[in-house]
Protein backbone atom coordinates (compact mmCIF):
# COMPACT_ATOMS: atom_id res chain seq x y z
CA UNK A 1 0.00 0.00 0.00
CA UNK A 2 2.41 2.10 0.65
CA UNK A 3 4.65 1.62 -2.57
CA UNK A 4 1.75 2.09 -4.47
CA UNK A 5 0.77 5.24 -2.59
CA UNK A 6 4.19 6.82 -2.69
CA UNK A 7 3.95 6.09 -6.65
CA UNK A 8 0.75 7.75 -6.95
CA UNK A 9 2.25 10.65 -4.94
CA UNK A 10 5.71 11.13 -6.88
CA UNK A 11 3.29 11.25 -10.40
CA UNK A 12 1.17 13.27 -9.20
CA UNK A 13 3.73 15.77 -8.09
CA UNK A 14 5.30 16.04 -11.08
CA UNK A 15 2.28 16.90 -12.60
CA UNK A 16 1.40 20.03 -10.67
CA UNK A 17 4.90 20.82 -10.78
CA UNK A 18 4.82 20.59 -14.04
CA UNK A 19 1.50 23.69 -14.02
CA UNK A 20 3.20 27.16 -13.69
CA UNK A 21 1.40 29.00 -10.87
CA UNK A 22 3.22 31.86 -9.99
CA UNK A 23 1.45 34.25 -7.71
CA UNK A 24 -0.25 36.70 -9.06
CA UNK A 25 -0.85 35.12 -12.65
CA UNK A 26 -3.16 33.32 -14.49
CA UNK A 27 -1.32 30.35 -13.77
CA UNK A 28 -3.42 29.92 -10.52
CA UNK A 29 -6.40 29.45 -12.28
CA UNK A 30 -4.81 26.99 -14.47
CA UNK A 31 -3.24 24.93 -11.22
CA UNK A 32 -7.04 25.30 -9.62
CA UNK A 33 -8.29 23.71 -12.58
CA UNK A 34 -5.70 20.94 -13.09
CA UNK A 35 -6.60 20.12 -9.25
CA UNK A 36 -10.50 20.34 -9.97
CA UNK A 37 -10.29 17.80 -13.05
CA UNK A 38 -7.77 15.71 -10.79
CA UNK A 39 -10.81 15.22 -8.35
CA UNK A 40 -13.46 14.79 -11.35
CA UNK A 41 -11.75 11.73 -12.61
CA UNK A 42 -11.72 10.05 -9.09
CA UNK A 43 -15.01 7.55 -8.88
CA UNK A 44 -16.14 9.12 -5.58
CA UNK A 45 -16.43 12.61 -6.69
CA UNK A 46 -18.38 11.32 -9.89
CA UNK A 47 -20.73 9.42 -7.52
CA UNK A 48 -21.09 13.05 -5.20
CA UNK A 49 -20.01 15.82 -7.63
CA UNK A 50 -21.81 18.19 -5.05
CA UNK A 51 -18.87 17.88 -3.13
CA UNK A 52 -16.43 19.44 -5.21
CA UNK A 53 -16.69 23.31 -5.91
CA UNK A 54 -14.88 26.36 -6.95
CA UNK A 55 -14.29 29.23 -4.11
CA UNK A 56 -13.36 32.62 -5.60
CA UNK A 57 -11.81 35.10 -4.94
CA UNK A 58 -14.15 38.32 -4.36
CA UNK A 59 -13.73 41.11 -7.10
CA UNK A 60 -10.05 39.45 -8.11
CA UNK A 61 -9.03 40.74 -11.37
CA UNK A 62 -7.51 37.32 -12.79
CA UNK A 63 -10.67 35.44 -11.53
CA UNK A 64 -8.66 33.10 -8.98
CA UNK A 65 -9.92 30.16 -7.14
CA UNK A 66 -9.65 27.92 -4.53
CA UNK A 67 -10.62 24.22 -4.66
CA UNK A 68 -13.19 22.60 -2.17
CA UNK A 69 -13.11 18.60 -1.57
CA UNK A 70 -15.11 16.87 0.82
CA UNK A 71 -15.38 13.47 1.33
CA UNK A 72 -17.89 11.80 3.80
CA UNK A 73 -17.39 8.63 5.49
CA UNK A 74 -19.83 6.12 5.82
CA UNK A 75 -18.44 3.29 8.31
CA UNK A 76 -20.90 5.59 10.68
CA UNK A 77 -22.45 8.26 11.63
CA UNK A 78 -19.77 10.64 12.80
CA UNK A 79 -19.86 14.54 12.47
CA UNK A 80 -15.91 15.10 13.29
CA UNK A 81 -13.98 16.49 10.71
CA UNK A 82 -10.71 17.70 9.54
CA UNK A 83 -9.75 20.63 7.65
CA UNK A 84 -7.11 20.08 5.69
CA UNK A 85 -5.51 22.85 3.65
CA UNK A 86 -2.40 22.97 0.74
CA UNK A 87 -1.50 26.10 -1.71
CA UNK A 88 -1.10 25.83 -5.39
CA UNK A 89 0.82 29.10 -5.88
CA UNK A 90 4.76 29.46 -6.01
CA UNK A 91 6.79 32.49 -5.90
CA UNK A 92 8.25 33.94 -9.47
CA UNK A 93 10.71 31.70 -11.68
CA UNK A 94 13.26 34.64 -12.73
CA UNK A 95 16.24 33.40 -10.21
CA UNK A 96 16.30 30.39 -12.56
CA UNK A 97 18.07 32.78 -15.37
CA UNK A 98 18.89 31.14 -18.48
CA UNK A 99 17.55 27.65 -17.00
CA UNK A 100 14.07 29.45 -15.94
CA UNK A 101 12.03 27.18 -19.16
CA UNK A 102 13.25 24.04 -17.06
CA UNK A 103 12.17 25.43 -13.54
CA UNK A 104 9.12 23.41 -13.72
CA UNK A 105 10.86 20.87 -15.35
CA UNK A 106 11.79 18.51 -12.39
CA UNK A 107 13.12 15.99 -14.35
CA UNK A 108 14.65 18.32 -17.57
CA UNK A 109 16.06 20.84 -15.21
CA UNK A 110 18.32 17.82 -12.91
CA UNK A 111 20.13 17.27 -16.01
CA UNK A 112 20.53 21.10 -16.95
CA UNK A 113 21.54 21.38 -13.58
CA UNK A 114 24.57 18.53 -14.02
CA UNK A 115 26.32 21.07 -15.72
CA UNK A 116 25.57 24.41 -13.98
CA UNK A 117 27.80 26.00 -11.00
CA UNK A 118 26.49 24.96 -7.43
CA UNK A 119 27.96 24.91 -4.16
CA UNK A 120 28.89 21.66 -2.79
CA UNK A 121 26.06 20.77 -0.80
CA UNK A 122 23.69 21.49 -3.94
CA UNK A 123 25.81 19.51 -5.74
CA UNK A 124 25.90 16.39 -3.42
CA UNK A 125 22.52 16.34 -3.15
CA UNK A 126 21.89 16.32 -7.30
CA UNK A 127 24.09 13.68 -7.55
CA UNK A 128 22.55 11.28 -4.84
CA UNK A 129 19.83 11.17 -6.35
CA UNK A 130 17.96 11.42 -3.68
CA UNK A 131 16.12 14.72 -4.00
CA UNK A 132 14.08 16.11 -6.87
CA UNK A 133 14.64 19.90 -7.90
CA UNK A 134 12.14 22.43 -9.45
CA UNK A 135 10.23 25.63 -8.48
CA UNK A 136 6.75 24.53 -6.01
CA UNK A 137 8.07 20.68 -6.28
CA UNK A 138 8.71 21.66 -2.47
CA UNK A 139 6.76 24.59 -1.64
CA UNK A 140 4.32 23.00 -2.24
CA UNK A 141 3.25 21.26 -4.94
CA UNK A 142 4.46 17.82 -3.02
CA UNK A 143 2.33 18.39 0.41
CA UNK A 144 -0.82 19.17 -2.19
CA UNK A 145 -0.55 16.03 -4.15
CA UNK A 146 -0.09 13.96 -0.59
CA UNK A 147 -3.52 15.25 0.50
CA UNK A 148 -5.14 14.38 -3.10
CA UNK A 149 -3.71 11.24 -3.26
CA UNK A 150 -4.61 10.47 0.60
CA UNK A 151 -8.03 11.62 -0.28
CA UNK A 152 -8.38 9.16 -3.32
CA UNK A 153 -7.14 5.90 -0.91
CA UNK A 154 -9.61 7.52 1.71
CA UNK A 155 -12.47 7.55 -0.93
CA UNK A 156 -11.83 3.97 -2.67
CA UNK A 157 -13.16 2.50 0.82
CA UNK A 158 -15.61 4.71 1.65
CA UNK A 159 -17.71 2.67 3.74
CA UNK A 160 -14.79 1.48 6.03
CA UNK A 161 -14.02 5.46 6.41
CA UNK A 162 -15.48 7.07 9.45
CA UNK A 163 -15.16 10.83 9.96
CA UNK A 164 -15.21 13.56 7.22
CA UNK A 165 -12.45 15.88 5.55
CA UNK A 166 -12.85 19.20 4.05
CA UNK A 167 -9.74 20.09 1.63
CA UNK A 168 -9.14 23.33 0.14
CA UNK A 169 -6.37 24.01 -2.10
CA UNK A 170 -6.02 27.20 -1.67
CA UNK A 171 -4.48 30.71 -4.30
CA UNK A 172 -2.60 33.55 -3.09
CA UNK A 173 -1.06 31.89 -0.56
CA UNK A 174 2.78 33.31 -1.29
CA UNK A 175 0.92 36.59 -2.10
CA UNK A 176 -1.86 38.22 0.27
CA UNK A 177 -3.43 34.95 1.22
CA UNK A 178 -6.45 35.99 -0.53
CA UNK A 179 -7.39 32.08 -1.33
CA UNK A 180 -7.26 31.24 2.47
CA UNK A 181 -9.34 34.22 3.76
CA UNK A 182 -11.96 33.34 1.01
CA UNK A 183 -12.42 29.44 2.33
CA UNK A 184 -12.38 30.42 6.20
CA UNK A 185 -15.75 31.62 6.03
CA UNK A 186 -16.85 29.04 3.23
CA UNK A 187 -15.93 26.17 5.81
CA UNK A 188 -18.23 28.00 8.60
CA UNK A 189 -20.77 27.81 6.15
CA UNK A 190 -19.90 24.14 5.58
CA UNK A 191 -20.01 23.59 9.26
CA UNK A 192 -23.60 25.17 9.72
CA UNK A 193 -25.14 23.07 7.06
CA UNK A 194 -23.50 19.76 7.68
CA UNK A 195 -23.02 19.95 11.32
CA UNK A 196 -19.44 19.43 11.16
CA UNK A 197 -17.07 19.35 14.33
CA UNK A 198 -13.71 20.47 12.88
CA UNK A 199 -11.25 18.59 15.17
CA UNK A 200 -8.24 20.41 13.81
CA UNK A 201 -6.62 21.79 10.71
CA UNK A 202 -3.83 20.26 9.38
CA UNK A 203 -1.34 21.85 6.30
CA UNK A 204 1.99 19.63 4.28
CA UNK A 205 3.81 22.54 3.99
CA UNK A 206 7.42 22.27 3.76
CA UNK A 207 9.42 21.26 6.28
CA UNK A 208 13.01 22.17 5.93
CA UNK A 209 16.02 21.56 8.47
CA UNK A 210 17.03 24.35 10.96
CA UNK A 211 20.41 24.72 10.69
CA UNK A 212 23.20 23.28 8.56
CA UNK A 213 23.78 19.69 9.05
CA UNK A 214 20.22 19.67 10.53
CA UNK A 215 18.17 16.18 10.01
CA UNK A 216 15.87 16.55 12.03
CA UNK A 217 12.08 16.09 10.46
CA UNK A 218 9.98 18.91 12.31
CA UNK A 219 6.49 18.07 13.17
CA UNK A 220 4.76 21.56 14.01
CA UNK A 221 1.46 22.06 15.98
CA UNK A 222 0.74 26.17 15.88
CA UNK A 223 2.23 28.42 13.84
CA UNK A 224 3.70 32.02 14.05
CA UNK A 225 2.18 35.08 13.00
CA UNK A 226 3.56 38.62 11.70
CA UNK A 227 2.82 41.78 12.26
CA UNK A 228 3.93 44.77 9.97
CA UNK A 229 5.05 47.53 12.08
CA UNK A 230 5.57 50.77 10.32
CA UNK A 231 6.74 54.12 11.00
CA UNK A 232 6.09 57.74 8.92
CA UNK A 233 8.63 59.45 9.98
CA UNK A 234 8.12 63.29 9.89
CA UNK A 235 11.61 65.30 10.18
CA UNK A 236 12.15 68.83 9.27
CA UNK A 237 13.88 69.95 6.46
CA UNK A 238 17.22 72.00 5.98
CA UNK A 239 19.57 73.28 3.12
CA UNK A 240 22.09 70.77 2.87
CA UNK A 241 24.48 73.44 3.61
CA UNK A 242 23.11 74.29 7.00
CA UNK A 243 21.69 70.99 8.24
CA UNK A 244 22.08 71.20 11.97
CA UNK A 245 18.89 73.75 11.25
CA UNK A 246 16.99 70.92 9.91
CA UNK A 247 16.32 67.03 11.14
CA UNK A 248 17.04 64.88 8.16
CA UNK A 249 13.94 62.00 8.29
CA UNK A 250 16.61 59.58 6.84
CA UNK A 251 18.87 59.86 9.60
CA UNK A 252 15.92 59.47 11.90
CA UNK A 253 14.38 56.11 10.16
CA UNK A 254 17.83 54.80 9.92
CA UNK A 255 17.90 55.11 14.03
CA UNK A 256 14.88 53.16 13.95
CA UNK A 257 16.19 50.62 12.03
CA UNK A 258 19.42 50.55 14.34
CA UNK A 259 17.34 50.10 16.96
CA UNK A 260 15.01 47.31 15.90
CA UNK A 261 16.42 45.95 12.81
CA UNK A 262 17.68 42.13 13.59
CA UNK A 263 17.67 43.19 17.53
CA UNK A 264 16.57 39.53 19.47
CA UNK A 265 15.52 42.15 22.60
CA UNK A 266 12.11 42.34 20.16
CA UNK A 267 12.02 38.81 19.36
CA UNK A 268 8.72 36.56 20.77
CA UNK A 269 9.23 33.67 22.92
CA UNK A 270 6.71 30.94 24.02
CA UNK A 271 7.48 27.42 25.38
CA UNK A 272 11.56 27.71 25.03
CA UNK A 273 10.87 28.59 21.36
CA UNK A 274 12.01 31.96 20.12
CA UNK A 275 10.97 34.43 16.71
CA UNK A 276 13.95 35.58 14.31
CA UNK A 277 13.98 39.15 15.45
CA UNK A 278 12.15 42.08 13.07
CA UNK A 279 13.38 42.11 9.61
CA UNK A 280 13.16 45.14 7.51
CA UNK A 281 11.54 44.95 4.32
CA UNK A 282 10.95 48.56 3.46
CA UNK A 283 12.95 52.01 3.84
CA UNK A 284 12.68 54.87 1.68
CA UNK A 285 12.49 59.06 1.99
CA UNK A 286 9.31 60.09 0.29
CA UNK A 287 10.87 63.33 -1.23
CA UNK A 288 9.84 63.15 -4.85
CA UNK A 289 12.86 65.30 -6.89
CA UNK A 290 16.51 66.03 -6.63
CA UNK A 291 17.19 69.08 -4.82
CA UNK A 292 20.14 70.25 -1.93
CA UNK A 293 17.52 69.64 0.66
CA UNK A 294 17.12 67.09 2.93
CA UNK A 295 13.93 65.29 3.24
CA UNK A 296 11.36 65.95 5.58
CA UNK A 297 9.65 62.91 5.57
CA UNK A 298 10.17 59.29 4.99
CA UNK A 299 8.77 55.42 5.82
CA UNK A 300 10.05 52.29 7.13
CA UNK A 301 8.42 48.74 7.54
CA UNK A 302 9.27 45.47 9.54
CA UNK A 303 8.58 41.93 9.26
CA UNK A 304 7.62 41.02 13.07
CA UNK A 305 7.20 37.60 14.11
CA UNK A 306 4.84 36.50 16.79
CA UNK A 307 4.24 33.53 19.30
CA UNK A 308 2.27 35.21 21.77
CA UNK A 309 2.38 38.70 21.88
CA UNK A 310 -0.89 40.50 20.75
CA UNK A 311 -0.61 43.58 18.35
CA UNK A 312 -1.24 45.72 21.19
CA UNK A 313 2.00 44.34 23.19
CA UNK A 314 3.57 44.50 19.88
CA UNK A 315 3.09 48.27 18.95
CA UNK A 316 3.75 48.93 22.65
CA UNK A 317 6.99 47.66 22.02
CA UNK A 318 8.32 49.18 18.97
CA UNK A 319 6.77 52.68 19.98
CA UNK A 320 9.31 52.06 22.44
CA UNK A 321 12.03 51.36 20.68
CA UNK A 322 11.32 53.78 18.26
CA UNK A 323 11.26 56.75 20.85
CA UNK A 324 14.52 55.47 22.49
CA UNK A 325 16.07 55.52 18.81
CA UNK A 326 14.82 58.88 18.83
CA UNK A 327 16.19 60.63 21.83
CA UNK A 328 19.88 58.99 21.15
CA UNK A 329 19.70 60.45 17.71
CA UNK A 330 18.71 64.02 18.99
CA UNK A 331 21.85 63.71 22.08
CA UNK A 332 24.03 62.39 19.65
CA UNK A 333 23.03 65.48 16.90
CA UNK A 334 23.57 67.86 20.17
CA UNK A 335 27.01 66.09 20.58
CA UNK A 336 28.05 66.47 16.87
CA UNK A 337 26.30 69.87 16.55
CA UNK A 338 28.61 71.20 19.78
CA UNK A 339 31.72 69.60 17.62
CA UNK A 340 31.22 71.65 14.98
CA UNK A 341 30.70 75.21 16.36
CA UNK A 342 33.49 74.91 18.51
CA UNK A 343 35.50 73.68 15.65
CA UNK A 344 33.72 76.46 13.61
CA UNK A 345 34.08 79.02 16.05
CA UNK A 346 30.60 80.34 16.47
CA UNK A 347 28.08 79.54 19.56
CA UNK A 348 26.61 76.84 20.17
CA UNK A 349 23.21 76.23 21.19
CA UNK A 350 21.01 73.13 22.27
CA UNK A 351 19.20 71.95 19.07
CA UNK A 352 15.11 72.28 19.60
CA UNK A 353 14.29 68.63 18.54
CA UNK A 354 12.18 66.49 21.15
CA UNK A 355 12.11 62.90 20.74
CA UNK A 356 8.29 62.39 20.01
CA UNK A 357 6.40 59.01 19.02
CA UNK A 358 2.12 58.74 18.67
CA UNK A 359 0.77 55.90 17.34
CA UNK A 360 -1.87 56.09 14.25
CA UNK A 361 -4.69 56.02 16.68
CA UNK A 362 -3.43 58.70 19.26
CA UNK A 363 -2.98 61.27 15.72
CA UNK A 364 -6.23 60.27 14.69
CA UNK A 365 -7.49 61.56 18.13
CA UNK A 366 -5.42 64.79 17.94
CA UNK A 367 -6.27 65.78 14.49
CA UNK A 368 -10.78 64.54 14.93
CA UNK A 369 -9.59 66.86 18.33
CA UNK A 370 -8.25 70.03 16.45
CA UNK A 371 -10.23 70.21 13.07
CA UNK A 372 -13.51 68.03 14.00
CA UNK A 373 -15.74 66.58 11.04
CA UNK A 374 -13.60 68.39 8.42
CA UNK A 375 -10.91 66.19 9.23
CA UNK A 376 -13.09 62.79 8.69
CA UNK A 377 -14.09 64.30 5.69
CA UNK A 378 -10.98 64.63 4.43
CA UNK A 379 -10.37 61.09 5.65
CA UNK A 380 -13.45 59.99 3.88
CA UNK A 381 -12.19 61.67 0.08
CA UNK A 382 -8.80 60.79 0.72
CA UNK A 383 -9.81 57.19 1.04
CA UNK A 384 -12.14 56.60 -1.85
CA UNK A 385 -9.58 57.68 -4.22
CA UNK A 386 -6.81 55.70 -2.80
CA UNK A 387 -9.44 53.14 -3.12
CA UNK A 388 -10.24 53.86 -6.66
CA UNK A 389 -6.82 53.90 -7.90
CA UNK A 390 -5.53 49.90 -8.33
CA UNK A 391 -2.21 50.44 -8.28
CA UNK A 392 -2.29 51.40 -4.98
CA UNK A 393 -1.39 48.15 -2.66
CA UNK A 394 -2.53 47.31 0.92
CA UNK A 395 1.13 48.59 2.28
CA UNK A 396 0.92 51.56 0.14
CA UNK A 397 -3.20 53.11 1.17
CA UNK A 398 -1.67 52.60 4.71
CA UNK A 399 0.81 54.74 3.73
CA UNK A 400 -1.01 57.65 2.08
CA UNK A 401 -3.65 57.53 5.01
CA UNK A 402 -1.06 58.36 7.69
CA UNK A 403 0.19 61.36 4.91
CA UNK A 404 -2.93 62.67 4.81
CA UNK A 405 -3.83 62.53 8.58
CA UNK A 406 -0.22 63.81 9.59
CA UNK A 407 -0.79 66.73 6.67
CA UNK A 408 -3.81 68.15 8.66
CA UNK A 409 -2.19 68.51 11.91
CA UNK A 410 -1.39 71.88 12.75
CA UNK A 411 1.62 70.84 14.36
CA UNK A 412 5.07 70.36 12.03
CA UNK A 413 7.46 69.29 14.31
CA UNK A 414 9.49 66.05 14.36
CA UNK A 415 7.72 63.28 15.20
CA UNK A 416 7.11 59.62 14.41
CA UNK A 417 3.73 58.31 13.96
CA UNK A 418 3.47 54.19 14.13
CA UNK A 419 0.96 51.82 12.65
CA UNK A 420 0.47 48.59 11.29
CA UNK A 421 0.91 47.62 7.83
CA UNK A 422 -1.37 44.99 6.15
CA UNK A 423 -1.24 41.87 6.30
CA UNK A 424 -1.45 40.18 9.63
CA UNK A 425 -1.14 36.58 10.13
CA UNK A 426 -2.44 35.91 14.24
CA UNK A 427 -0.03 33.36 15.97
CA UNK A 428 -1.40 29.93 16.32
CA UNK A 429 -0.21 28.56 20.25
CA UNK A 430 -1.27 25.44 20.99
CA UNK A 431 -1.03 25.62 24.78
CA UNK A 432 -3.31 22.29 25.71
CA UNK A 433 -5.84 24.48 26.78
CA UNK A 434 -8.85 23.43 25.33
CA UNK A 435 -9.64 19.44 24.79
CA UNK A 436 -9.59 20.03 20.76
CA UNK A 437 -5.81 21.29 21.67
CA UNK A 438 -4.88 18.61 24.23
CA UNK A 439 -6.07 15.44 21.95
CA UNK A 440 -3.88 17.22 18.75
CA UNK A 441 -1.15 17.66 21.01
CA UNK A 442 -1.58 13.84 22.29
CA UNK A 443 -2.31 12.06 19.27
CA UNK A 444 0.82 13.59 17.69
CA UNK A 445 3.17 13.05 20.62
CA UNK A 446 2.55 9.04 20.80
CA UNK A 447 2.25 8.62 16.57
CA UNK A 448 6.30 9.78 16.67
CA UNK A 449 7.25 8.04 19.98
CA UNK A 450 5.23 4.80 19.44
CA UNK A 451 6.01 4.95 14.89
CA UNK A 452 7.59 7.75 13.63
CA UNK A 453 10.84 8.66 16.33
CA UNK A 454 13.15 6.05 14.25
CA UNK A 455 12.74 8.35 11.19
CA UNK A 456 14.26 11.14 13.57
CA UNK A 457 10.25 12.64 13.71
CA UNK A 458 10.55 15.90 16.12
CA UNK A 459 7.59 17.77 17.36
CA UNK A 460 7.91 21.72 17.90
CA UNK A 461 5.41 24.48 18.60
CA UNK A 462 5.46 26.65 16.20
CA UNK A 463 5.74 26.48 12.63
CA UNK A 464 8.15 29.23 11.34
CA UNK A 465 6.99 30.12 8.19
CA UNK A 466 4.41 32.88 7.77
CA UNK A 467 1.41 30.46 6.28
CA UNK A 468 -2.24 30.12 5.95
CA UNK A 469 -2.19 28.43 9.13
CA UNK A 470 -2.99 31.74 11.05
CA UNK A 471 -6.25 31.90 9.54
CA UNK A 472 -7.47 29.08 11.46
CA UNK A 473 -8.49 31.53 14.89
CA UNK A 474 -7.80 35.10 15.42
CA UNK A 475 -7.35 36.50 18.97
CA UNK A 476 -9.96 36.79 21.42
CA UNK A 477 -8.54 39.53 23.42
CA UNK A 478 -10.66 43.22 22.75
CA UNK A 479 -6.89 44.84 23.06
CA UNK A 480 -5.21 42.63 20.59
CA UNK A 481 -8.84 43.56 18.18
CA UNK A 482 -8.67 47.08 19.28
CA UNK A 483 -4.77 47.82 18.92
CA UNK A 484 -5.24 46.23 15.23
CA UNK A 485 -8.47 47.99 13.73
CA UNK A 486 -7.19 51.67 15.19
CA UNK A 487 -3.60 51.46 13.79
CA UNK A 488 -4.24 49.83 10.44
CA UNK A 489 -5.61 52.36 8.03
CA UNK A 490 -7.49 50.57 5.73
CA UNK A 491 -8.44 47.60 7.97
CA UNK A 492 -12.00 46.78 7.04
CA UNK A 493 -11.91 48.58 3.65
CA UNK A 494 -8.92 48.14 1.70
CA UNK A 495 -7.62 45.16 3.57
CA UNK A 496 -10.49 42.65 4.76
CA UNK A 497 -9.75 39.80 7.09
CA UNK A 498 -12.56 37.44 8.22
CA UNK A 499 -11.83 38.10 11.66
CA UNK A 500 -15.13 36.59 13.27
CA UNK A 501 -15.51 33.71 10.85
CA UNK A 502 -11.89 33.07 11.85
CA UNK A 503 -12.74 33.59 15.82
CA UNK A 504 -15.92 30.91 14.98
CA UNK A 505 -13.28 28.40 13.52
CA UNK A 506 -10.67 28.50 16.13
CA UNK A 507 -9.08 25.19 15.59
CA UNK A 508 -5.77 24.19 16.59
CA UNK A 509 -3.18 23.77 13.68
CA UNK A 510 -0.83 21.34 12.82
CA UNK A 511 2.28 20.95 9.99
CA UNK A 512 3.25 17.56 8.89
CA UNK A 513 5.25 18.42 5.60
CA UNK A 514 7.75 16.90 3.50
CA UNK A 515 11.42 17.32 3.92
CA UNK A 516 13.72 19.49 1.69
CA UNK A 517 16.20 22.62 1.33
CA UNK A 518 16.26 25.87 -0.16
CA UNK A 519 12.69 27.08 -0.72
CA UNK A 520 12.19 30.22 -2.35
CA UNK A 521 15.69 29.58 -4.59
CA UNK A 522 16.26 28.38 -7.47
CA UNK A 523 18.22 25.31 -5.67
CA UNK A 524 14.97 24.27 -4.14
CA UNK A 525 14.54 20.40 -3.86
CA UNK A 526 12.31 17.59 -2.29
CA UNK A 527 14.27 14.61 -0.48
CA UNK A 528 12.58 11.55 -1.80
CA UNK A 529 12.27 8.93 0.72
CA UNK A 530 10.81 11.08 3.70
CA UNK A 531 8.55 12.95 1.24
CA UNK A 532 6.76 9.92 -0.84
CA UNK A 533 7.59 7.09 1.43
CA UNK A 534 7.00 8.54 5.51
CA UNK A 535 5.25 11.93 5.28
CA UNK A 536 1.80 9.83 3.45
CA UNK A 537 1.40 8.02 6.46
CA UNK A 538 2.10 9.95 9.61
CA UNK A 539 -0.78 12.53 7.76
CA UNK A 540 -3.06 9.66 7.08
CA UNK A 541 -2.34 8.83 10.84
CA UNK A 542 -2.69 11.54 12.69
CA UNK A 543 -6.11 12.20 9.98
CA UNK A 544 -7.68 8.79 11.51
CA UNK A 545 -6.69 8.99 15.30
CA UNK A 546 -7.98 12.93 15.34
CA UNK A 547 -11.45 11.37 14.02
CA UNK A 548 -12.18 8.56 16.33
Amino acid sequence: MKGRLAEKITDLTLELTSVRSIVGTAGEVDIANRVHQIFRKMKYFQQHPENLHFVPVPHDPLGRKSVLAIVKGEKRQNKKAIVLIGHIDTVGTSDYGLLEPYATKPLELAEKFKEASLTDEVRTDLESGNYLFGRGIFDMKCGVSTLMAIIESVTEDIQGFEGNLVFAAVCDEEGNSSGMLSVVPELIRLQAQEGFEYQALLDTDYSAPRFAGDTTKYVYIGTVGKLMPSFYVVGSEAHGGDPFKGLDSNHLSSAIMQEIDFNMKYSDEAEGEVTVPPISLKQTDLKQEYSVQTPKTGYLYFNYGTHASGPHQVLDKVMAGAKLAFQNLVDRLNEEHETYCKASGIPFHKLPWTARVLSYAELYDRVVAEKGVAAKEVLETRKNELLADPNVDERLFALRMVETLHNLWSDNDPVVIAYFSPPYYPHVFVKGDSPLEKKLLRVVDELIQQTYASHHVKMKRFYPYISDLSYASAPRDPSAIEALQANMPGFGTKYVLPLKEMQDLNLPVINIGPFGKDAHRYTERLEKQYSFDIVPGLVRETIIKLLQ
